[in-house]
């Protein structure tokens, strides 16, 4: 009752103010008999015709839609499709390492988006850096942004969409040869980050040429390069009475004390190359053949400088932190400053070579012949990622030393906490060998999809009727295996020679901010670790049931059926259309892989089976010529992460802790309601706002747990289970307005912005810990602002883009939760139309140089500081 109360609160307010918005912004906006003549209106700017383009194709959709267009082919509006599509109402981003990854729509994070190409399922690549694996989040560095000709977001599902989305249904969709005519672009650029100071090359060439109305063919071709730091301290957590047994110090219970820290240094060189083929044939006007072709590969060579510090973990045998009990400073029940005794500190080099391959091949069929309509669908998709030689995965080589720890973090988690240690850490008499580890990952997921679609067009109340199947195959094969070597522990680090260790090849660690932890180290070269202790016995060792344990395979095969039933009408001069429709979908899901009970290894398949119906609902109401309502009910799913319901432990080479799968997991299920109002008040302007409110269940969340594993002791095993119910309601609104009706040269001015909030109700635990009203990734407000100025052969173009604190991390029975702090970023752009078919742009990423925060539930329990600095991106594009 209180949610429904709340929503229809917030439906009553978004009324009033459209109502109250609407007579003064009218004074600007044509009349409707004005409108008629105004359609003619040329806006000849790139982005304010993006921008025209996706406000009629929203005012067009007989669904809730929001959209992105590139205006020409090679010119899409940014040069990262997750960073165009924060710029939409309602979408939040993810930016590892300031490159934009992962989308979330109103609140719920990427796993619960379905991304499609081209309207067909794709397979996906994993990250495997460091052995993280999800499986239903699509990584759009995967695709080159000059590739694609518009994406749409639909938020209000009809029964014909693929399900998979409880957020958002977003459709990339590439260049076709009938849409771009005759022509060749060529786009030049050079990509610099101010971290690294190096400039790396990006050229995309596409070619479109048609043969009349009957041939057309489309290639692209695209390299890309890019360099990358990221300075980042790092703090994994705060842990409950780590030290009040007498032994460790006799602290008082209820006192929280940091766990693992590492301020490091993580560089990146990243180079794509992508292909693009599309080719149309349309031998008579009711025939229409389609092949698309898409192909990609990433490669992302990794190093990793770290200095990794364990106030409280006991794994290491004969040594164990105490607290010194007058050392101790509170702040409530946080232990923000003291001295630790016996603690571990690591000089850590990571490295690996990561390889992402996605190929993904449709055709499409298409007839229509009077009022029938027949589409026919086939996919195929592979995505591998994978280290390109398996003997080199991620490669861990460390060295020790055990030292008093003396830390201070009562400044709060915008500076880095004071830690401090007698020995000298860049000394490497100082250190002896610790454990080597290499781990090798293998990815493969295929997608195979055939879909039918018939419709025939009716006359009256009811419009169109459509039907139609599709068959969705899946499997994900993940192999993981780690070379542990330690016969070498202990040894002193010098003992491999003067070449098996360096300084960090960095003076400005984290410069400009404040702090004294430390900003140079030492660190291992990585080559020297692996000739000396790679050897051929340890390479051609058998699998251990650790290895066994962190592998599996899981199959899908998804048979679905819809019904989908098209109405309008006028009812007392309201124009009503919509869709009502139903959808039937079976999945079988066969989990397999090996079950551990000590150093016992099973082979286990966990077959399931889930039914689901999914009724959906759209009515689209034209109030008046410039007005539109609508309102959408749908029942919508979205399947686990195929690692989450796998069979599988994977334990982490660095503390006590594991991270496993659950194959008896059910689907997130959701009944989602919305309701909007949209004002066209011109051709190219609009004001919009909507409700919404998802009820989920069977809601999947964390659970913590403290099993036994031989040879390591007892480890923190993280896993999920389906854990009750959660809803999630909120508003957002969007404006957007070429200011046509200035005086010149002002008339080229434009903005465009959009605002979300979004509320949540759930009550579920992690171990046993209350979590309450909160979701991971779930941002309560979000809003993003541009500014642009189009005129002759000048355009810029400036943005901020917001999205407020979340919970990333719910912790556990012992573990704080943690969170991502507010984040914004300004970027900017300006271009120059040189000749008619020549422009120099140049585009800014992160202008202001904001860095990213992360704290546990208290603001005085430090967490991460990232800072990947700015991006420019300079270049010139030709149409030919």
């Amino acid at each position: 009752m209180h949610s429904s109360f709340a929503l229809l609160r917030a439906t009553s307010a978004l009324a009033l103010t459209l109502a109250a918005i609407a007579p003064a912004a009218a004074q600007t906006a044509a009349s409707p008999q004005e409108q008629d003549g105004a359609e003619e209106i040329v806006v000849n700017g790139s982005y304010a015709r993006s921008l025209a383009a996706a406000t009629d194709a929203k005012r067009r959709a007989d669904y809730g839609l929001d959209s992105i267009s590139s205006t020409d082919i090679g010119k899409f509006p940014t040069q990262n499709v997750a960073e165009a599509l924060q710029l939409i109402t309602g979408v939040a981003i993810t930016r590892p390492r300031g490159e934009g990854l992962y989308v979330s729509v109103r609140g719920l994070g990427p796993q619960f988006q379905s991304t499609l190409l081209n309207g067909r399922p794709v397979a996906l690549n994993d990250l495997i850096e460091n052995g993280g694996a999800a499986g239903r989040q699509f990584r759009f560095e995967m695709l080159p942004a000059e590739f694609v000709a518009n994406i749409d977001v639909v938020k209000t599902p009809t029964s014909d969409m693929t399900e998979g989305a409880l957020g958002g249904n977003i459709d990339v969709r590439t260049f076709r040869p009938f849409d771009a005519g005759n022509k060749v672009t060529a786009n030049l650029r050079g990509t610099y980050t101010s971290q690294t100071k190096k400039v790396k090359p990006n050229a995309t060439l596409i070619g479109s040429h048609t043969f009349g109305d009957t041939f057309g063919i489309l290639i692209g071709a695209q390299y890309w390069g890019k360099a990358v730091r990221n300075d980042r301290f790092m703090n994994f957590g705060w842990n409950l009475d780590r030290f009040t047994s007498a032994a460790r110090g006799g602290l008082q219970p209820g006192l929280y004390t940091p766990t693992r820290t590492r301020p490091t240094i993580e560089t990146e060189d990243r180079k794509r190359i992508s292909g693009l083929v599309s080719a149309q044939w349309r031998p008579t006007p009711e025939l229409e053949t389609t092949l698309d072709v898409l192909a990609t590969r990433l490669d992302v060579a990794y190093d990793e400088f770290g200095l990794d510090i364990y106030p409280d973990d006991t794994s290491v045998a004969g040594h164990t932190p105490v607290i010194v009990p007058g050392s101790v400073k509170l702040q409530g029940n946080t232990v923000v400053a003291a001295t630790i005794n016996d603690v571990r500190f690591m000089a850590s080099r990571e490295y690996s070579l990561n390889r992402h391959d996605l190929l993904t091949i449709g055709l499409k069929q298409t007839w229509n012949h009077d009022r029938f309509h027949v589409t026919a669908n086939l996919n195929w998709s592979s995505a591998h990622s994978f280290h390109p030689s398996n003997a080199e995965g991620t490669v861990r080589s460390r060295a020790v030393f055990f030292a008093p720890l003396v830390y201070d973090g009562s400044a709060g988690y915008k500076v880095t906490p004071t830690i401090a240690t007698p020995v000298d850490i860049n000394n490497p008499a100082n250190y002896q060998l610790f454990t080597f580890n290499i781990a090798p990952k293998n990815s493969k997921d295929w997608d195979r999809f055939a879909r039918l679609d018939g419709a025939y067009d009716l006359d009256g109340f009811f419009r169109k009727l459509a039907i139609g199947g599709e068959y969705h195959w899946r499997k994900r094969d993940y192999w993981r295996r780690d070379f542990l070597v330690t016969s070498s522990n202990g040894q002193p680090l010098t003992s491999l020679g003067a070449g098996a260790y360096q300084q960090i090849p960095y003076d400005d660690f984290l410069k400009g901010v404040g702090g004294n932890s430390p900003r140079s180290w030492l660190v291992p070269v990585t080559s020297a670790y692996y000739n000396a202790l790679f050897t051929p016995a340890v390479a051609n060792s058998a699998l251990t049931p650790s290895d066994q344990a962190a592998s599996f395979k899981t199959t899908e095969k998804t048979a679905s059926a819809y019904a989908r039933l098209d109405y309008g009408t006028s009812l007392g001069g309201v124009a009503l259309i919509g869709n009502v429709g139903l959808r039937y979908v079976r999945t079988d899901q066969n989990a397999t892989g090996f079950l551990r009970a000590g150093n016992v290894i099973t082979p286990a398949a966990f077959p399931k089976t889930f039914n689901d119906w999914l009724p959906s609902f759209n009515l689209k109401a034209e109030l008046t010529k410039t007005l539109i309502a609508r309102f959408a009910a749908s029942r919508v799913l979205t399947r686990p992460n195929v690692t989450d319901s796998a069979p599988r432990i994977t334990l982490s080479t660095d503390a006590p802790t594991a991270s496993g799968g659950n194959p008896q997991l059910l689907p997130f299920l959701a009944t989602q309601f919305d309701g909007a109002l949209e004002w066209y008040f011109n051709p190219k302007g609009a004001l919009t706002g909507a409700v919404f409110y998802k009820a989920m269940d069977d809601y999947i969340t964390a659970q913590n747990v403290n099993i036994d594993i031989p040879g390591r002791g007892t480890v923190l095993l993280s896993t999920q289970i389906n854990g009750g119910n959660a809803k999630v309601y909120g508003v957002e609104a969007g404006y957007n307005q070429v200011f046509t009706f200035l005086p010149k040269p002002f008339d080229g001015l434009g903005m465009q912005a959009s605002y979300t909030h979004t509320s949540v109700q759930a009550n579920y635990t992690a171990g046993a810990r209350p979590i309450v009203d909160q979701l991971i990734g779930l941002s309560k407000n979000s809003f993003n602002l541009v500014g642009f100025y189009e005129k002759g052969p000048l355009s810029t173009r400036l943005s901020y883009v917001w999205r407020g604190r979340y919970l990333s991390g719910t912790g556990s029975t012992t573990q704080a939760p943690n969170y991502t702090a507010a984040f914004g970023t300004l970027d900017g752009s300006i271009g120059y139309k040189l000749l008619p078919n020549v422009q120099l742009s140049v585009e800014a990423i992160n202008l202001a140089g904001a860095k990213l925060y992360t704290y546990n539930d208290a603001s005085n329990r430090f967490g991460e500081i990232n800072y990947w600095g700015r991006t420019i991106l300079f270049g010139v594009r030709a149409e030919f």
